[in-house]
């Protein structure tokens, strides 16, 4: 099991982001996934993950990671200052850790 697979699989669960270039913008492993992905795709994605490396997802807590603001396309034209989150990342790694552990090790 490696970080590589794990990113292999999200980037195949979750759909592409592009610029408007329709340059392609991959999800990274440190990529907040609650910036990348929708509500309506994630938690998809983190079942399929759960069932293929064999984790038990049903303990995450999204309590921890939500709520969380998206910086919309017009903030960073208006407001120079940074989003401050009050949640924690959910990020590409802590499930690729989690994988390698036979577990979810966050929360």
């Amino acid at each position: 099991m490696t970080d590589i697979e794990v990113l292999e699989f999200f980037r195949g669960e979750l759909s592409l982001h592009v610029t408007f270039t329709f340059k392609p913008i991959p999800v990274e492993l440190d990529t907040p996934l609650q910036d990348y992905a929708e509500w309506d795709e994630l938690p998809y994605a983190i079942e399929d993950f759960g069932e293929k490396f064999n984790v038990d997802v049903s303990v995450i807590d999204f309590d921890f990671y939500y709520p969380w603001e998206i910086e919309t396309f017009w903030r960073k034209w208006f407001n120079k200052e940074p989003i401050v989150q009050v949640s924690k990342p959910l990020t590409i790694r802590m499930f690729a850790e989690s994988a390698k552990a036979g577990y979810w090790l966050y929360d």
